[in-house]
């Protein structure tokens, strides 16, 4: 009889454990199907939009700023929208005004601004932070991946940019100095478009 307790008592720890494996396991599992496109943000124009629509392109993540020494790199990411735009890379940009308060205007002054200096016609969205508590998920998530060659971590300042693959996984970031059309990350992208 006090075997029988015994192998009770370890079947039901083991259960237990099994539980806990399971539960574990549901929880990573969900984790990792957190990606890039599970978020929704809302437009320039204050419209949401699901980025799940982007699942199966390339999206090229940057936080920008109207009044930045690196502002000139509109230049660079309108260029890389035109160019592989048809190929499905999607330059999405993303005002914040959280490194020296280069990007105080309203959505509308920010509109304006990237058109008449830049010509931009690529996916903007809604100002949002891309640091600390008040970041945005879809930020929270992008500096919370490894990607090199920078790494994860808090964004140091205006214009990084996160390249999403096809599957909405973080493939690449880079740091505000990369211009949009250094070799590496143009190759990366091309690389990203091919892949299938």
């Amino acid at each position: 009889m006090r075997n029988l307790l015994v192998l009770g008592t370890a079947f039901a720890i083991a259960g237990l454990s099994f539980g806990t494996t399971s539960v574990a396991a549901e929880k990573e599992k969900k984790e990792a199907k957190v990606t890039a496109y599970s978020f929704k943000m809302n437009s320039l124009e204050g419209k949401e939009v699901d980025l799940s629509k982007y699942k199966g392109k390339v999206m090229l993540a940057v936080n920008v700023a109207s009044r930045c020494g690196y502002t000139p790199q509109y230049v660079g990411l309108q260029e890389l929208h035109k160019k592989f735009k048809e190929k499905g890379l999607i330059v999405a940009g993303f005002p914040c005004n959280q490194f020296g308060g280069q990007e105080p205007g309203t959505a509308k002054d920010i509109a304006s601004f990237c058109e008449k200096n830049y010509g931009v016609d690529f996916a903007m969205f809604e100002k949002v932070d891309v640091n600390k508590d008040d970041a945005c998920d879809l930020y929270k998530y992008l500096t919370d991946q490894e990607a090199k060659p920078k790494g994860k971590g808090p964004v140091r300042w205006n214009f990084e940019k996160f390249l999403v693959g096809k599957d909405g996984k973080v493939i690449a970031r880079f740091g505000s100095g990369t211009s949009p059309d250094d070799g590496e990350l143009v190759a990366l992208i091309e690389k990203a478009l091919g892949d299938n």
